[in-house]
């Protein structure tokens, strides 16, 4: 007996917490069902809307094809400026979180107050919109690539900085109390003993905001960054659909290829971190030693400095613009206060309400399907390797495509209206959700499916016994950032006609009436915020 009695108890603890998270899991989970399934129905997306489309779809694809791509070098000129402009502005936003998330994390805080004072800056960065800083930096610096830099530089902070205080306050604390017993001053604490921990992170990091920035880039063309964004912009302003869409397929062919080599660096950080070794520091070392390790790294960050050099001459950057014209910030940003309504606030607000419902729409529809790849892309899931490789790559692939690129697709299929921002964002979810629930499922717990699969259960009797119940949180949690990032997303479809609010902050924006800017900024803000507090809930349920 003695032999059965030790594994009863894990067990069952195993499988309780599961199945205690996963009430409050469903109950939030169906919360979000009915209300997206009303939305649908609301905005009249139905399969009589998918066939009526298909002419337009047909007549699109006749005056898409074929592709009018631009010479080589215009082409190369195109992608080159782009990727300077996204790269220098993620280095800006990895410089500007650095000390922001050391004063954040609560290992390196100096005081409550001072982490409670750099967490809401790291809130207010994520909470404008990065259009609307673009629009503040072309009043102040003029048009170019230094008001997109700006722009996405800053709003990344707000990921970037909360990323890499979380990646702070989890470090051993080993290596720092051995730097500080050297009587090494607080800088060489944080350069010595922290650093080196969380370097990995960062760079994961970092390269993952590039990612972003990189699909942002074409959305902050729309308002005139330079770059690639600019061309596509132009060309369906003109209704220049093959040249248009020639553009957003190179953009998906360098979004894709970026993933694929971010994911690639990112596991041989891991895999870097995991293994230990040379460049540590021990007790009465101030600096870790000169391996073949750490001569590499210096290589390799010596070759990061020349491409960034380069990104920076690339982009045009004038740090005599920047400098000159700071003097006239503080005058911009008055423009935009106080918030006015210019008499349309009830439209405002009925408008709002759309966007929350075509981000409900969109969650719902994306996340369904994202449910369905995100199993068959998990390795404890998919029935054989291939099939995992292969929804890995339709993933990536779906990740690749800018929203604003799929929003202007559909709004010429469908017509402009909620329809198409719902449809467009519903796709983006599935690369984004899709990630995030193979991810999760990977990341269960292995005994509980090998109990389970002891008894003789088959592979999908393991899925909803074992694995999925452990997600379920996870999933949850994932289901009501990506409500979060689609209510942001829906807001700035807008732009484009594809329905919501995002109508009347472009055109407050030409119009001049920047208080009115302000007041849909608000309101925004207000409606992500309650989304937010009812993850921090469900977080708080399911710990």
């Amino acid at each position: 007996m003695s032999t059965h009695t030790p594994p009863g108890p894990p067990a069952a603890v195993t499988m309780k917490r599961p199945t205690a998270q996963s009430s409050a899991a469903l109950f939030v989970v169906t919360a979000v069902l009915v209300a997206g399934v009303w939305a649908i129905a609301d905005l009249g997306i139905d399969l009589s809307t998918i066939v009526d489309s298909v002419h337009n779809a047909i007549d699109f694809g006749s005056r898409m094809f074929p592709l009018d791509f631009p010479s080589i070098g215009e082409l190369a000129a195109l992608t080159g400026k782009t990727l300077a402009i996204v790269l220098c502005a993620t280095l800006l936003s990895v410089l500007l979180s650095i000390p922001v998330a050391v004063l954040a994390a609560g290992n390196t805080s100096r005081s409550a107050s001072t982490r409670f004072g750099a967490r809401a800056l790291i809130v207010a960065a994520r909470a404008v919109p990065d259009v609307v800083l673009a629009i503040v930096f072309f009043r102040v610096f003029g048009f170019g690539a230094l008001a997109g830099v700006l722009a996405m530089g800053i709003h990344s902070v707000g990921m970037v900085a909360k990323l890499y205080a979380d990646a702070i306050e989890q470090i051993d604390e080993g290596p720092r109390s051995a730097v500080r017993a050297t009587g090494a001053r607080r800088w060489q604490e944080l350069v010595s003993g922290v650093l080196p921990q969380v370097v990995p992170a960062f760079v994961a990091t970092g390269l993952h905001r590039f990612d972003i920035n990189l699909r942002i880039s074409v959305l902050l063309g729309f308002v005139g960054v330079d770059g690639i964004g600019l061309a596509m912009a132009t060309a369906f302003r003109r209704l220049d659909y093959q040249r248009g869409m020639a553009l957003a397929l190179t953009v998906l062919l360098v979004c894709v290829l970026v993933e694929l080599l971010s994911g690639m660096v990112r596991r041989g950080l891991l895999a870097a971190a995991d293994s230990g070794g040379g460049g540590r520091v021990r007790p009465g070392q101030v600096s870790p030693p000169w391996t073949t390790r750490r001569v590499r790294r210096t290589v390799y960050a010596g070759v990061t400095a020349l491409v960034v050099l380069a990104a920076i001459w690339e982009a045009d950057l004038s740090f005599g613009q920047l400098f000159g014209s700071l003097g006239d910030l503080g005058q911009t940003i008055g423009l935009f206060w106080p918030p006015e309504t210019g008499g349309i606030f009830g439209l405002l607000l009925a408008d709002l309400l759309v966007t929350v419902k075509i981000a409900l729409a969109a969650t719902v529809i994306g996340a369904v399907l994202a449910f369905v790849c995100g199993s068959l892309a998990a390795s404890n899931v998919a029935p054989t390797p291939g099939v995992r490789q292969l929804f890995r790559n339709i993933i990536v692939t779906v990740r690749g495509m800018p929203e604003l690129v799929l929003a202007i697709v559909f709004v010429v299929i469908t017509g402009l209206g909620p329809v198409a921002g719902a449809l467009a964002l519903a796709i983006g979810t599935i690369g984004l959700l899709g990630k995030l629930t193979a991810d999760s499922l990977e990341e269960v717990d292995p005994e509980v499916e090998h109990a389970v699969r002891a008894t003789g259960a088959g592979p999908w009797q393991v899925y909803f016994a074992a694995t999925l119940p452990q997600a379920a949180p996870a999933f949850v949690g994932n289901l009501l950032y990506q409500l979060d990032v689609n209510i942001r997303a829906a807001t700035l479809l807008g732009i484009v006609g594809a329905g919501g609010i995002g109508f009347h902050l472009l055109n407050a924006t030409r119009v001049l009436e920047f208080g009115v800017v302000t007041t849909v900024m608000i309101l925004v803000f207000g409606t992500v915020l309650l989304v937010e507090l009812l993850a921090l809930w469900m977080r708080r349920i399911v710990r």
